[in-house]
């Protein structure tokens, strides 16, 4: 047996590196030490920093795509339904467009199966997913990778005709087809019995599978609490009808983590069949426990993990993306049997920002893994131990997140730097832009910085929410006038110009300068509208602060979709966000823009619906 204090060493390389990064770590780290002394003994450096998430993981390669088989037992994929499930939260619409764009940072993060959506719910659902289907299924990344697009349908013919019309196109489409299994559904929502329920599935998943798609996902839905000798039957039943996946969701946040543990366990057990399908998870957050849930699920042997990015969803959410894959990241070897994912990490703060400012759904600053707090260290005890090491204190490298702490290229952004040292702290932020949104953003920074003696990295990203994370342009703010006081009413003047140029111009009076601006705006767009949420926040400290704005409206006659799990009709809400030094300003960009996203989705969804 070698000795503790062996020098030689070992490469290993992190999969979330870039090819071009190895990582060395002391063999002694590695190997047993001859007594039990070195439990007294203070860790070399070394030591410490192997304690750090990013440097437990071993290089992998993904297993080849088999739909209902995965090489690698190691090997857990992750299902994003940020598209479906995480759109269903209220006020988190999004545009065709926002839609295509996250499906592409889900691809490039390496997401394996892109739920896109629900395509029975509308027209829009539908030609949103067999845009993504089209686009993003059937991209290659440099490493061979093409996400599967897959569709939600209940159980039923013409959701399952509409999801495989819209998935069909991808390279690798999947249908995602459920039914309720729980007594409480049954008896209440689906009001069949247990052995309807059970000839319903078995026809519906031989039906996916006639329509020639290979890989068909089963869900018995609120799986938590229904009972586990009937679920055993009937996931036999429908594997034998040709499901390859099958998803165990606890839909309503039911279960604790050894209880759903157990559930994945005791599947696993007692399914006939069970060895020729992958076993999913689906952990919804009502009771804070989605993460912890999905960690039980594949500890047990679950191999699919369905999420969403920031853990947006129905209610209190879904399984959050970071988390679980961090998680995985940071103790799946020590303690989960070596699991790892093909995730990409260094693409989550990026996927994470994209999705909150399309959703409008922003993430709080003590969210786990992004939240802005996430890497903050105030308390005078934590700084000393981060200077001394780092490792002190955190557990994550924020840059293997793609989070940057600082500057590290030491360029500080003021009112003379140019486009080239913008571009660089951009890239140092994790975004990548070039052509017109690069000069669009240059001259709002320069806007901004000939009024603030320092651009912080907070300011550019709101600026870069404001310009890049936002609708197609319908209408856009040209000029703002306002006057308020105690000394009479409100009024504001307000020019919008269209997108043939056009300019209109309208003048209105209100309780304040928003409500003014907002009834001019209405006067010039003709649209009726309900402002349902409006919120405004500081980016930065000091008085000269960028000001952030989120609004969410409803329009009288918005478009309606069908909520996938409860079947009923909603009315879609959108948001938009606007970002300015000036309230009044961040205010009327906020509006325009969710005016916008309102008036592209039904422009876009009537070009695209009828085009073909």
């Amino acid at each position: 047996m070698a000795t503790a204090t062996s020098s030689a060493s070992l490469l290993f390389l992190n999969p979330n590196f870039s090819s071009s990064t190895s990582l060395f770590i002391n063999r002694s780290l590695f190997l047993k030490p001859s007594s039990s002394s070195h439990l007294l003994q203070t860790p070399k450096p070394s030591t410490a920093l192997a304690t750090k998430c990013s440097l437990q993981t071993l290089i992998h390669t993904r297993p080849e795509y088999i739909p209902n088989r995965i090489s690698d037992p190691a090997y857990v994929r992750i299902f994003d339904t940020t598209l479906r499930d995480g759109e269903q939260s209220p006020g988190a619409t999004m545009t065709s467009k926002e839609k295509l764009d996250i499906a592409r940072q889900l691809a490039r993060l390496g997401i394996d199966i892109i739920e896109a959506g629900f395509p029975a719910a509308s027209r829009d659902d539908l030609e949103a997913v067999r845009t993504i289907a089209r686009e993003v299924g059937n991209t290659v990344a440099d490493d061979g990778h093409v996400p599967v697009i897959c569709g939600l349908a209940r159980c039923n013919k013409s959701d399952i005709d509409a999801a495989w019309e819209a998935v069909k196109y991808a390279k690798r489409p999947r249908i995602h087809t459920f039914i309720a299994t729980s007594d409480i559904h049954l008896e209440f929502k689906l009001r069949k019995t247990r052995e309807e329920v059970v000839a319903i599935a078995r026809e519906m998943v031989a039906y996916a599978r006639s329509l020639g798609c290979e890989d068909v996902e089963f869900s018995p839905e609120d799986a938590g609490r229904s009972d586990k000798e009937f679920l055993y039957l009937l996931l036999e039943e429908v594997i034998k009808s040709g499901a390859t996946t099958l998803n165990i969701p606890d839909t309503v946040g039911y279960t604790l983590p050894d209880e759903f543990g157990q559930l994945i366990a005791d599947i696993k057990a007692n399914t006939r069949g069970i060895e020729n399908a992958i076993i999913s998870t689906h952990c919804q957050n009502d009771l804070g426990l989605s993460t912890a849930n999905t960690l039980a699920g594949a500890k047990a042997g679950a191999r699919q993990l369905e999420v969403t990015i920031n853990g947006i969803g129905e209610r209190a959410g879904n399984a959050s993306l970071e988390e679980v894959v961090m998680a995985i990241k940071c103790r799946g070897k020590e303690l989960m049997g070596g699991l790892y994912t093909g995730i990409n990490t260094r693409y989550i703060v990026m996927a994470s920002r994209m999705v909150a400012e399309y959703s409008g759904l922003h993430v709080q600053p003590h969210k786990a893994i992004v939240g802005s707090n996430a890497f903050a260290h105030e308390s005078g005890i934590h700084q000393d131990g981060m200077l001394k090491h780092k490792g002190t204190y955190e557990i994550i490298s924020p840059e293997d997140i793609g989070l940057s702490r600082s500057s590290e290229s030491g360029i500080v952004l003021g009112k003379h730097s140019g486009r080239h040292a913008l571009r660089s702290r951009l890239l140092e932020l994790g975004y990548e832009l070039d052509g017109r949104e690069l000069d669009d953003l240059f001259w709002r920074f320069k806007a901004v910085a000939e009024k603030k003696k320092h651009i912080s990295d907070g300011d550019i990203e709101a600026l870069i929410s404001d310009e890049i994370f936002q609708p197609q342009i319908i209408w856009s703010l040209g000029d703002l006038q306002v006057t308020c006081g105690t000394l009479g009413l409100s009024t504001a003047t307000v020019r919008l110009v269209d997108s043939d140029g056009a300019e209109h111009i309208e003048c209105s009076v209100g309780t304040g300068p928003v409500d003014a601006a907002y009834k001019a705006i209405d006067r010039i767009v003709k649209v009726p509208v309900t402002l349902l949420e409006y919120s405004l926040n500081s980016v930065t400290e000091g008085i000269d602060a960028i000001a952030t704005t989120r609004v969410v409206i409803r329009g009288e006659n918005s478009h309606s979709s069908m909520n996938a799990t409860t079947g009923e009709t909603v009315r879609r809400t959108f948001s938009g966000t606007g970002a300015g030094m000036d309230i009044v300003v961040s205010s009327v960009r906020a509006y325009v823009n969710a005016l916008n996203k309102m008036l592209s989705f039904k422009i876009v969804s009537v070009k695209e619906v009828y085009a073909e």
